[in-house]
């Protein structure tokens, strides 16, 4: 649905949601998210618990914060306009070398050489079927010679679309690139619990460090450490020995 329009904003919000994240969930919440915030400025004002309860089952609610903290900067640094300068965009919170040059091509349709996933299993499956470990670098300059200069934004969709093909009638080629990791188990993971301290706070409003002991299914003291990066990273804080958002 983000393919269909040219607002910056939209892409914005899409191209950090689809970090680390599926496309297949982020068509569930991205168009209830651009609904309830469709601007850079509404964004920037919300409150940040009604940033998180949209984010919610998206994960690494981190960069729901910093998807906000770019919205404020937008507006405070840029007049409310999106640089297309990867290279400014690289300063945001989150965002890296290869996201900057994503939302630069696609909300402005401008030749950027990046890699993402799908990029990455076109390239590795045509240019290097028998080799392991491919690197990055090794791709860049195979990227740059195809890339259309004319118009790249519909050009990286298209290539994107073919690599989910390749994904699915082949072994994903991406599994050969040096950069491949598999995500590590949800399940019980640190990952998990701050998802569960966020959704009762949520839906709590306020706890303090027993009542998180009381509907976590952890060690306390693991709950207390989380706890603490929480608040460090300013995700949550705390007031009179309660946590809130």
């Amino acid at each position: 649905m983000w393919r269909d329009v040219e607002d910056s904003y939209w892409i914005f919000v899409s191209e950090i949601m689809l970090q680390q994240t599926q496309s297949y969930r982020v068509e569930q919440k991205f168009e209830e998210f651009i609904n309830a915030l469709p601007t850079f400025e509404s964004l920037a004002q919300a409150p940040f618990f009604v940033v998180l309860g949209l984010w919610k089952g998206l994960g690494y609610n981190r960069r729901a914060q910093w998807l906000q903290q770019s919205a404020q900067r937008v507006m405070s640094e840029f007049n409310g306009l999106l640089p297309s300068d990867p290279v400014v965009l690289e300063s945001f919170k989150g965002i890296g070398y290869n996201t900057a040059r994503s939302i630069s091509t696609f909300a402005f349709n401008l030749p950027h050489v990046f890699i993402e996933t799908n990029i990455r299993a076109v390239f590795i499956h045509h240019f290097f079927s028998e080799r392991e470990k491919i690197a990055d670098k090794e791709l860049l300059s195979l990227i740059e010679e195809t890339l259309d200069k004319k118009d790249p934004r519909q050009w990286f969709y298209a290539l994107m679309d073919y690599g989910v093909y390749l994904k699915k009638k082949h072994q994903n080629p991406s599994r050969r690139s040096k950069h491949y990791t598999r995500q590590s188990k949800f399940e019980g993971s640190d990952r998990q619990i701050r998802g569960q301290i966020l959704e009762k706070l949520l839906q709590y409003g306020s706890l303090n460090h027993e009542g998180f002991y009381d509907l976590i299914m952890s060690d306390s003291a693991r709950i207390d450490i989380i706890l603490e990066q929480l608040a460090a990273e300013k995700l949550i804080k705390i007031s009179n020995d309660f946590y809130i958002l």
